[in-house]
């Protein structure tokens, strides 16, 4: 998720050890390249940089400049780490997308008609989906991200053109009363940068960080 132009690609746990380390937590699509987008910086405003990483269980161990006991290691615990935008790489396909780019875009159907406003990505296992905020009130609803339901993304233009029958279109279960969409549960965060692509209709893909479309 963007804030104010950032893009969230990690997040400090607890401080690890007695000589500055920290257990680190990375959402970039490779893991280790957290490392390598420069200075990060805290919701805060303060500056982040890493030395060094080596894998544990399921996170990292950070040595973080400048930090060199346990006393300010543990004044980082749980910050979230930012870049601007424009840090990240070019996504490598046209038809590959970040997560930030897509959320907040408008939703529209064929006819130009505003339907909504894409509200988060998720994927339950079986591939990306978009959740929409529907303009009209009601549940937010929740829609595959493949080229047949999501024909047309235009970042640039601001919106993405949704062709979904009705009976593809589900209730999200993340959507409290009146529709309003609660905390996100499932795989993924809300900075998770990870790539996507939009699939052909009905393929099933492994949780992979990047999918590929299919070509015919």
């Amino acid at each position: 998720m963007a804030a104010g132009g950032r893009i969230c690609l990690g997040q400090i746990g607890a401080a690890h050890g007695v000589r500055g380390e920290v257990r680190l937590r990375s959402f970039t699509a490779d893991p280790h390249a957290i490392a390598g987008y420069g200075p990060l910086e805290t919701e805060d405003g303060r500056i982040v940089e890493i030395e060094a990483l080596r894998p544990a269980k399921d996170h990292f161990v950070a040595r973080l400049s400048g930090v060199r006991d346990r006393t300010a290691a543990e004044q980082l615990a749980n910050a979230k780490l930012y870049v601007p935008r424009e840090r990240l790489p070019r996504t490598k396909e046209p038809d590959e997308f970040y997560h930030a780019d897509l959320v907040g875009l408008s939703v529209v159907d064929r006819s130009g008609q505003k339907l909504g406003t894409v509200i988060a990505i998720h994927n339950f296992g079986a591939g990306d989906i978009v959740e929409v905020k529907p303009d009209a009130a009601g549940a937010t609803e929740l829609v595959p991200f493949d080229a047949t339901h999501v024909p047309t993304v235009d970042v640039v233009g601001g919106k993405i053109v949704i062709e979904a029958p009705s009976d593809t279109l589900q209730p999200s279960p993340l959507a409290g009363e009146g529709g309003e969409a609660k905390p996100n549960r499932v795989r993924g965060h809300a900075g998770d940068e990870r790539p996507l692509t939009r699939t052909v209709a009905g393929s099933r893909r492994r949780r992979s960080a990047l999918s590929r479309k299919g070509r015919g």
